[in-house]
């Protein structure tokens, strides 16, 4: 039975691989940037994600998109999963009353792709994984469904754990402040390259800036303009490192009519400027 799996109909495609010592470089493979993954991830692994290192001391999940970066550098002794599937198979925007992920898992503020997992949870994860697995293997008509429905309970879980992990106060606060904190993490996604300032994205949400500020003072989390402006960096670095635009170029790309001024702003968050970044990272 061939380690490879996948199923493919009507520009929908999600598939599997184990990952393994053998399979790293296979993962690792520009075939699969365009795709949204998930890693399943064992102790010992090493993996990078937008510049930053990760070591899985104990088993994870990492919930990567397709405009993410990731490099798995480093396996360890037991073997992980990975699924990898597009946008027609399933768009979390579009089914987010189902899974509520968007803002979390996908698209979180503080950029953080990693669940950790517990022994009762990886049991749990690595059963649906598994079912997946056998799925893929059929030739039945109720096939992309079933694959489709473990998808969603994958991601419901994981979002579960990860709430968590990382919201600390906020999993205390009634549901619509964690749907505040979603609603801002998805528009600065969405707009980050045109919108730049805590008053814009206080005006999409309809409060003053203040009380923007406030609420996420309250919260203990980061303040809404380092966040704007870390979505930004992070675009600009990724730019910088995997395609030949120049620094004029990824300035206005991202909005800033006035190079000089985009040349601050990131040699002030990472204590470099942007062309000794590229230069350094290639």
């Amino acid at each position: 039975m061939s380690l490879y799996k996948y199923f493919e109909s009507h520009y929908k495609r999600i598939g599997y691989l184990p990952v393994t010592t053998d399979t790293i470089s296979e993962i690792n493979d520009e075939a699969y940037r365009p795709y949204i993954k998930v890693l399943f991830l064992p102790a010992g692994y090493k993996v990078s994600v937008d510049f930053k290192k990760y070591e899985s001391k104990q088993p994870c999940l990492f919930f990567i998109n397709s405009n993410q970066y990731i490099e798995l550098e480093e396996a360890g002794k037991a073997s992980g999963h990975f699924i990898y599937y597009n946008r027609d198979f399933y768009c979390i925007q579009i089914h987010d009353a189902e899974v509520a992920c968007d803002g979390l898992l996908f698209n979180n503020i503080y950029q953080m792709p990693q669940t950790t997992l517990d022994k009762e949870a990886r049991q749990t994860i690595e059963f649906i994984f598994n079912q997946i697995q056998q799925e893929l293997d059929l030739n039945d008509s109720s096939q992309e469904e079933m694959i489709r429905t473990y998808l969603k309970q994958l991601i419901i879980r994981a979002t579960r754990i990860w709430k968590k992990q990382q919201l600390n106060t906020l999993n205390e606060e009634p549901s619509a402040e964690l749907e505040f904190f979603r609603d801002f993490s998805r528009l600065v996604e969405i707009h980050y390259k045109t919108k730049h300032t805590v008053a814009d994205y206080a005006d999409l949400l309809g409060v003053a800036s203040k009380t923007l500020s406030n609420k996420f003072k309250r919260l203990g989390l980061p303040q809404p303009n380092d966040i704007i402006k870390d979505r930004i960096i992070l675009e600009a670095k990724r730019l910088l490192s995997y395609t030949s635009m120049s620094v004029k170029e990824i300035a206005y790309e991202l909005g800033y009519e006035d190079p000089a001024y985009f040349n601050r702003l990131f040699s002030n968050k990472v204590g470099e400027t942007p062309t000794f970044f590229k230069k350094n990272y290639q």
